[in-house]
């Protein structure tokens, strides 16, 4: 750790040497730099401020300060102290100009940086004229004021004349201000341009025929030349070629080279000022020399600053426009290789249909596939509406647009239905819309991929009837055993009721009982083989609950849909107010099925099914329904073939039907008419041939009443007498055998399952006994729920009663068991006997 500080803080002393090192070799340049310029000002005769108006120290101070910074003002310092001291002058006056000169060039830096855009200042007219004002004050006028402090100090001259030295003093350090400055910091400054070479060439050129004018118009070894020839008469004229300085700075400036016309302007200036110093009467001629001096000096930087900014500003802008170009050039590229990439990948799906749509939904492209399937050129479709490949019903519909906005909300849509070829044939699709945005989320059109699903679709529609006509040999086959079975056991019914009879002629006959009891029993087993035929006509058992039919049918929009073809379109209309109805929802979901089923059949070339929900009054009704109340209609309506009237009226019968063999069973109207007269309302059927059929449903709807008295009401509250729970899963079974307890004076409750039971006795129910059976369906059998009873409810009794023989020996021992069948005599011994051995444990 010790080295590493060791080495770190070495190394910043060493950086901090060099640093130190680089600004004192800094000063000692720039010092020595002002000291040249100085004393060659002072050794130079037309060069001294005494004689003429220009200085140039001040102006190269001023310009190392806005390149160098202020840190180098020591340096002007101390060159303008000792080539003060050098060109003979008082310590007083070398402090003075000492003090003055880097006081100036602080002065007008601090000015310029914060006022007239530092370095820059000659970039623009407006700068080149802050620069100007700056100059002027008080960059010249500190240091002449210093300057002539100096000299008044030092030669102790009067009130006059320190007026008439400051004055010269201003004019030569603002003349070498406004000549000297703009050179030093543009050409120290300003990037180098593209061909330096050339550009080296043309300011070379500009400065040397900005030389010969200013020789040819001021120089003394002209003058005498003229005047030693018979060319005297043209020396007062020749001052005259010095407008001809105006030709190279106005090159200069019209090529927006600000360098060439500052570097031309000093030179100019400067034999300008010789000329005066020697040939001229400078007592009337100062003023002349530094209006010469401004007009050589500013108007060509003022000029040049907006031709360089506009030469930039075109060139900035002809290199955007060629970078744009390119760029342009490469996006048209690259979206004719996308384009070309994009044909070439839908050009090879060969199953799939694949073109482009406009935001409008018009076609944009399309690929070869697509001409195959759907049979149009790209010639003949592009630009047309897709619509056009869409049934005329489902146009008038607008089913395209809703189409199109659904792939636009939800980015992509699923599509399935039939279709219309070129040559209006139909055909079945499935595919996808999906909407294509931009990199910025706006909406540029829409892909379509569409498949032939005609023989997939023919295929499952061929395997569906197939499957219907096995299921009708099955059921046929079914219906002849079950016929058989029903047949021989009601042979039996009739032999046992007819051999009963014949021994009713003899009245005292003691068999006569018997003969009642026989009766009896075949009655019974008469009732539940009509019961099973019942079940297997669709007549069974309802579960009616109380049912919104709006919401209903609306939930069953896609099966309706599916059991249509696609050329055929499902309209819905249903009022918002209809009223509940209490049905089997089941059986009113088979219903409507069957009933779009049939009406799909009537309609083999397509056209349009209805479904219709209204509440209308009894009256409206022409026969069914409650005698006083509302009802419900469901209206179905198609527009197909029609049924003639002499068959309209079998339409409901079982097994009765107009389709081919095999395409019918002849049962689904009829299931729909005992569903509609099991629940208490009624159908009809109206058609006309050719035009369509009609058939609508009434049901009664439910009122507040009838919901209220949906609701079961609170058990009523039970008598003293003991109470028994009967178990069984046969309710015909449980209502003898109550019986029989009433009889013996109990009351009794019945339960279908070992489940019901125990949730029954859950519920705290007052219970005295359970007689249950012991094969019951479920998870627990009437063994299993003894156990349970015995686990949960010790003190509670539990008799159990079968009449299989295995299941009885199953039974655990110290279970007791009354075996079938029982009569009331069987039935109070064995209870008698279960509630004594009970008592003695």
């Amino acid at each position: 750790m010790t080295s590493a500080a060791t080495g770190k803080a070495g190394s910043i002393g060493l950086r901090g040497i060099l640093k130190a090192a680089t600004y004192t070799l800094e000063l000692i340049a720039i010092a020595a730099a002002y000291f040249g310029i100085a004393v060659s000002g002072l050794l130079v005769p037309w060069i001294n401020p005494t004689a003429t108006p220009l200085w140039p120290p001040t102006g190269l101070a001023l310009a190392l300060m806005l390149i160098r910074g202020y840190r180098i003002w020591p340096a002007i310092l101390l060159g303008a102290f000792f080539s003060t001291v050098v060109g003979s002058g008082s310590l007083l006056e070398a402090a003075c100009i000492a003090l003055g000169t880097p006081a100036a060039a602080l002065a007008g830096a601090w000015l310029v940086n914060r006022w007239s855009y530092g370095r820059e200042t000659f970039a623009t007219p407006l700068g080149v004229a802050k620069f100007a004002l700056i100059a002027f004050a008080p960059t010249a006028l500190v240091s002449a004021a210093m300057a002539t402090a100096g000299l008044v100090l030092a030669n102790d001259v009067g009130l006059a004349s320190p007026v008439a030295t400051w004055t010269a003093q201003w004019l030569a350090d603002l003349s070498g201000t406004l000549i000297i400055a703009p050179v030093i910091v543009l050409w120290a400054t300003k990037p180098s341009r593209a061909l330096p070479r050339w550009s080296l060439l043309e300011t070379a050129g500009v400065v040397i025929v900005t030389a010969a004018i200013g020789i040819a118009a001021f120089s003394p070894q002209v003058g005498s030349a003229l005047m030693d020839s018979d060319l005297d008469a043209l020396l007062r004229y020749r001052s005259f070629l010095a407008f001809l300085v105006a030709l190279p700075l106005l090159w200069a400036s019209l090529r927006g080279n600000s360098r060439d016309a500052a570097a031309a302007a000093p030179v100019f200036c400067a034999i300008a000022a010789w000329g005066f110093a020697t040939s001229f009467d400078l007592n009337g001629s100062s003023v002349l020399l530094f209006a010469l001096i401004l007009l050589t000096s500013l108007p060509p930087l003022i000029l040049a600053a907006p031709v360089a900014v506009h030469q930039q500003t075109t060139a900035r802008l002809q290199a955007a426009h060629d970078q744009l170009n390119r760029q342009i050039e490469q996006t048209a590229l690259s979206f004719e290789r996308s384009k070309r990439h994009f044909q070439i990948l839908i050009e090879g799906v060969v199953d799939h249909a694949v073109f482009l749509l406009d935001r409008s939904g018009r076609v944009a492209s399309w690929n070869s596939t697509a001409q195959q399937i759907i049979g149009y050129t790209a010639d003949e479709i592009i630009g047309k509406h897709f619509g056009v490949f869409y049934r005329p019903d489902e146009r008038r519909a607008g089913e395209p647009n809703r189409v199109l906005e659904l792939a636009v909300k939800n980015g992509k849509h699923a599509v399935e239905g039939w279709r219309i070829k070129k040559n209006g044939t139909l055909f079945f699709v499935t595919g996808t819309i999906r909407a294509i945005h931009d990199d910025d989320g706006n909406l540029i059109g829409l892909a379509n991929v569409l498949r032939d699903a005609t023989e997939r679709r023919n295929a499952q529609e061929k395997l569906v009837e197939a499957r219907e006509q096995l299921a009708m040999s099955q059921k046929m086959e079914a219906i002849g055993k079950l016929t058989g079975g029903i047949a021989h056991d009601f042979n039996n019914l009739l032999m046992i009721i007819g051999g009963n009879a014949q021994t009713f002629e003899r009245l005292l006959d003691p068999k006569l009982p018997r003969a009642i009891e026989a009766i009896q029993t075949a009655a019974k087993r008469g009732e539940s083989l009509t019961r099973q035929l019942l079940t297997f006509s669709r007549r069974q058992h309802l579960s009616p609950t109380i049912v919104d039919l709006g919401a209903s049918i609306k939930n069953l929009r896609p099966m309706i849909e599916s059991s249509l073809r696609g050329n055929i379109v499902y309209n819905e209309a249903i009022d918002p107010a209809v009223r509940p109805v209490k049905v089997d929802l089941a059986e009113l979901e088979l219903a409507i099925v069957n009933i779009a089923v049939n009406a799909r059949d009537a309609m083999p070339n397509g056209g349009t099914f209805t479904l219709t929900v209204d509440n209308v009054s009894a009256n409206d009704a022409s026969s069914g329904g409650e005698e006083n109340g509302d009802l419900v209609a469901i209206q179905f309506s198609d527009t197909g073939v029609g049924i003639p009237p002499n068959l309209l009226s079998k339409i409901f019968d079982p097994f009765f039907t107009t389709k081919e063999v095999g395409k019918g069973t002849g049962l689904g109207l009829s299931q729909v008419y005992g569903f509609v007269h099991q629940a208490g309302g009624t159908v009809q059927a109206e058609s006309k041939i050719g035009q369509g059929t009609t058939i609508t449903v009434y049901l009664p709807c439910c009122f507040e009443k009838d919901i209220a008295r949906d609701i079961p009401a609170m058990d009523a509250p039970r008598s003293p007498r003991p109470t028994v729970l009967i178990v069984d899963d046969s309710a015909e079974v449980a209502e003898v055998t109550s019986s029989l307890f009433e009889r013996l004076g109990y009351d009794t409750d019945y339960r279908d399952s070992a489940d019901a039971a125990l949730k029954y006795l859950a519920e705290g129910t007052k219970i005295d006994l359970v007689f249950s059976d012991i094969v019951m369906p479920g998870t627990i059998d009437g063994v299993g729920l003894a156990r349970e009873i015995r686990s949960r409810y010790p003190n509670l009794p539990v008799v159990l009663t079968t009449g299989y023989s295995d299941a009885a020996q199953a039974a655990p021992a110290d279970l007791k068991i009354l075996r079938k069948p029982f009569d009331t005599v069987a039935l109070r011994g064995f209870i008698a006997d279960t509630m004594a051995v009970d008592l003695a444990s």
